[in-house]
């Protein structure tokens, strides 16, 4: 009898060590890892990645790989791995793709990617992306980028590590993310075309893509302030995402949303412009964060002294609000419009 009793108390707390384990974690509020978004670290990744150094970050240079390298050691010390299926942070894209519409005499080059395992829906992915690519040297002066779009993939780099810092302490995304810098953007969004017609995880468990491309400046219809974001996309294919943005923002950011480029009849067609674009092509809900254009864009001024560094930030939390939304809430965004 003594023996059975042990026996069921040995079976009884395993029972319930193993359903605390499994049990959904409560990841309802993300407060305390947005403020894990550090304007300290963003400046220093930036004046990094944007410094002539880099080069200019021309697709396939020395100087993109070189910040490339300096990228992935950034995931490294945060204990971010690259996705499970692939062999390293490197997505090969070939220069026979990136030429084949127009030949550029582009070299090969590559994406680099870093991913987080979702612990309930781990099948299921979220895509954050930004373009690590910018204009390299012209006439012997360095084109840095810092914008455009430095700014964008600092944040992705940023984000990353608040969710890490959340997976530590018990509160992983629920669904995977994939952390995604894409290469050949200023060349015709090639590094994103490339991945989305080669993709490490089925194109239809991608849930949505975040796109953040130039979140670091001003134009000239907000001169007064650097509170507001162009939101760009996010009501194209899925009414889901566009309440998600509107709701995070309205409950732990506050920024002014401007949906002004998001009208269909815009004339500069900024939705067709960035990276969201080649996931919103195969139907995947898509939301595009920008900051509008600038006296410096792809101008030689475009520095990181230039960038506001505040604004910066907050447009990162505001991201990472929505990737925290979409990433841990019961149903993937649904796809409700064409």
């Amino acid at each position: 009898m003594k023996k059975l009793l042990i026996l069921f108390l040995i079976v009884t707390a395993y029972s319930c060590k193993t359903t605390q384990s499994t049990a959904s974690k409560d990841n309802s509020d993300p407060s305390k890892y947005i403020k894990a978004i550090s304007e300290k670290d963003l400046k220093t990744m930036l004046y990094t990645i944007a410094s002539d150094e880099m080069e200019g970050r021309e697709t396939g240079s020395k100087g993109q790989k070189k910040a490339g390298l300096y990228m992935i050691e950034q995931y490294k010390k945060s204990g971010i791995s690259f996705p499970k299926g692939a062999k390293d942070f490197y997505q090969p894209v070939p220069a026979t793709f990136m030429n084949a519409r127009r030949n550029q005499n582009l070299p090969d080059s590559e994406n680099i990617w870093a991913y987080i395992e979702g612990s309930e829906k781990p099948n299921e992915v979220l895509v954050i992306s930004a373009h690590y690519d910018h204009v390299g040297i012209k006439d012997g002066e360095v084109y840095n980028g810092a914008d455009d779009d430095g700014s964008g993939t600092v944040a992705v780099i940023e984000m990353a590590k608040a969710f890490a810092k959340a997976k530590k302490q018990g509160h992983g995304p629920k669904r995977s993310i994939l952390f995604l810098h894409v290469t050949g953007e200023e060349h015709g969004l090639h590094g994103s075309r490339y991945y989305s017609e080669n993709p490490l995880f089925p194109i239809e468990n991608t849930i949505a893509d975040i796109n953040i491309d130039m979140i670091g400046r001003r134009d000239v219809e907000h001169s007064n302030t650097n509170n507001y974001v162009y939101v760009i996309g996010a009501d194209r294919l899925s009414s889901d995402l566009h309440n998600a943005v509107v709701s995070e923002n309205n409950k732990y950011i506050k920024m002014d949303l401007d949906f002004k480029f998001n009208d269909p009849k815009d004339p500069n067609h900024f939705y067709e412009r960035s990276d969201h674009y080649n996931f919103a092509k195969h139907g995947i809900p898509a939301v595009f964060f920008f900051n509008g254009v600038h006296e410096d864009y792809h101008g030689k001024g475009d520095e990181p002294q230039k960038i506001e560094y505040d604004a910066l930030t907050k447009r990162t939390k505001l991201a990472f609000v929505v990737a925290w939304d979409l990433a841990n809430r019961e149903n993937r965004p649904v796809v409700d419009k064409k």
